[in-house]
């Protein structure tokens, strides 16, 4: 395949790139403040000590070394104190920079823990659309790669460049003190070092920007590859795979390739510009030393070049830091980007509990009595308890994904309490989509939806959800034991409504056959259990949850006649009493519905039981001498 021709890499907005920086220390400072004080102090104490110690050459050869050489009875008192407190400045100096570099494994970790959590949270407030229509692997990798870059540059590159500011302010203080004359040619070399810095710093930040996206979208293409390997393997799609990754991979190895590039030439560019602004230093201070024009002695020249080297190498660091913070912030913009989601719009007053009868009034109340009631509020700040009886009703409701394509138009049905209600049509004609709508995945356009005549987007999504029992056909499992996977659906169930709702299902005989029985570990999506066990253990965990309204999603589709009968029996049991809807594509399975909608282009065009659709001889009847199957 073809490479795609890539164009130059986006920029990031500078004003975003401060606004992620200033969040990001408004997370440090709020939670770790006394800390991070504390790691300043000790950054600007490291930088004192070190130019101290620096300073101190000056009186080690003037007053310390020079006087004694040639003297017939040397006093080494002077060289003595001098090393003494070049000792103290250095001894000082590390015990600082051990202090800072302990708290700021605290602040980091603490700090990329909040940001994390804050991600989590968020993630569990979003509406379904946004999963809909973000990779996944892209998703995790701001969970990933993005939070490493943040951790790097909290830990090593926001302290490297705060103590190297401050060096170069401390040195460059203690230079022009020495010798002002030397000075003016250093910061001649220094205006070309930073410009170089900025040039290259710039160009690697732009493409570790890119860096970054192209991670996440080769994240996002593995995990579907992950997800998709037996649809890859039973289509022999590996070499189109290969091809399509290495895209990606490509794409992703030039911005690397670039970013590096520019970032590991920076490094020895900036090494050699200080050498020799040193050599320059030294050959020309002694000669001007010499000749008598500069007054200044040897001391003093060999304690400037030291803060030569002590101002260079931080400069360094900061133009070599450059690329890894800009590269930290592109993360961090991802970051909160996801932490800036709009949350699920949630503007219910209602709420469905559970409830007791005392003395002739519905309580709220703890246990799982099975009863369920509309908690709704009145104007007096009580609660009205309204026993939730099962009626749904579509009046008038158009719903679309997007503007451009309408999925339901004036849809109207109606569900009894207690009834079967099976949708069956053709793939796209919005069967699952009317599921979506009654949970709330996804709001109408126009119309209503009511549940015992209240509209559903005045119920709290949360219990709204609760009340509603859901079986899919993809049955997802999560890792762990059988009796978690089932509580799942009330996890205030004991171990024994667990067993009853397995036995419920009919899954409670494959279950004690298990080696471990309920407490047998899942891992894998359940990829050790039969596509029939897993769909009756979402049938129990359906159970379990005991809601007055199930919706049973192709629940059926996947599995062979023989365990559609077992699964087909458990599900009998558990829609008994309940009002539900079914979605088939085998029209065997719903022959005992109540009701029968069959749709078309998210339109009811026929409505009745089995019976009475066959006895009209229309498309229903169609369908179902035709075959059995909607595919």
């Amino acid at each position: 395949m073809p490479r795609r021709p890539m164009g130059p890499p986006p920029k990031m907005e500078k004003g975003r790139m401060k606004s992620v920086f200033l969040r990001l220390l408004k997370y440090i400072v709020g939670v770790y403040k006394i800390q991070f004080v504390v790691v300043v102090l000790c950054i600007i104490l490291t930088a004192a000590c070190s130019a101290i110690g620096t300073g101190l050459l000056q009186n080690l050869i003037d007053e310390g070394i020079m006087p004694q050489i040639g003297a017939a009875h040397p006093d080494f008192t002077r060289l003595y104190q001098v090393c003494a407190m070049m000792g103290a400045a250095y001894g000082v100096m590390a015990l600082c920079q051990w202090v800072q570099a302990r708290l700021m494994i605290n602040v980091t970790q603490g700090t990329i823990y909040t940001i994390r959590t804050e991600m989590m949270k968020k993630m569990q407030s979003l509406p379904l659309s946004y999963f809909d229509t973000n990779a996944h692997g892209d998703i995790m990798s701001c969970y990933t790669n993005d939070t490493d870059t943040l951790r790097q540059m909290i830990s090593q590159g926001l302290p490297q460049v705060t103590s190297s500011v401050l060096t170069i302010v401390v040195v460059f203080g203690s230079m022009i003190r020495l010798s002002w004359q030397l000075s003016l040619v250093v910061i001649a070399f220094l205006l070309f070092i930073v410009y170089a810095g900025k040039f290259l710093g710039g160009k690697s930040a732009r493409y570790y920007v890119a860096q970054q996206k192209s991670v996440g979208k080769v994240n996002g293409y593995i995990e579907e590859m992950l997800g998709g390997q037996k649809v890859v393997k039973v289509f022999n799609h590996e070499e189109q795979s290969k091809a399509e990754f290495e895209v990606l991979n490509d794409e992703l190895r030039d911005n690397a390739s670039k970013a590096g590039i520019f970032a590991n030439i920076l490094m020895p560019i900036m090494a050699q510009m200080s050498n020799f602004l040193y050599f320059f230093i030294a050959v020309v201070g002694a000669a001007l030393i010499i000749k008598g024009i500069l007054p200044i002695s040897l001391g003093v020249l060999i304690a400037f070049l030291q803060y030569t080297k002590n101002l260079t190498n931080p400069i360094t660091q900061v133009s070599q830091q450059i690329s890894g913070v800009v590269m930290a912030l592109a993360g961090g913009d991802r970051v909160f980007r996801l932490i800036d989601e709009t949350p699920e719009v949630d503007d219910g007053k209602v709420t469905i509990v559970r409830v007791k009868e005392e003395n002739g009034q519905l309580l709220e109340c703890v246990e799982r009595t099975g009863r369920w009631a509309f908690k709704v509020p009145k104007e007096d700040g009580t609660f009205d308890f309204v026993e939730l009886k099962g009626r749904v009703d579509f009046k008038d409701v158009t719903f679309g994904y997007n503007k451009e394509k309408v999925v339901l138009k004036d849809l109207s049905l109606y569900a009894k309490p207690g009834q079967k209600i099976a949708f069956v049509g053709h793939t796209g004609a919005g069967k699952t989509t009317i599921t979506n709508l009654i949970n709330r995945f996804y709001d109408i356009n126009e119309g209503q939806i009511l549940y015992d005549g209240i509209d559903v987007r005045d119920i709290q999504k949360s219990s709204l959800r609760h009340s509603l029992g859901i079986v899919l056909q993809d049955t997802h499992l999560f890792t762990g034991t059988i009796k978690e996977n089932i509580r799942y659906g009330n996890l205030n169930a004991t171990d024994e409504e667990v067993i009853a709702a397995a036995k419920l299902a009919n899954a409670h005989h494959f279950i004690t056959h298990l080696e471990d029985g309920y407490d047998t570990v899942i891992t894998g999506d359940g990829g050790m259990l039969s596509q029939g066990q897993r769909q009756l253990l979402s049938i129990a965990r359906a159970a379990v949850a005991n809601p007055p309204v199930l919706i049973l999603d192709e629940a059926t589709s996947s599995i062979d006649t023989r365990t559609e009968s077992i699964v087909q029996e458990g599900m009998d049991k558990l829609m008994e009493g309940r009002t539900v809807f079914v979605i088939a594509h085998r029209l065997s399975t719903v022959r005992n519905s109540k009701a029968i909608l069959l749709l078309e282009n998210g339109v009811v065009v026929e409505r009745g039981d089995h019976r009475d659709l066959l006895a009209q001889h229309g498309k229903y009847y169609q369908l179902y001498t035709g075959a059995f199957e909607l595919d």
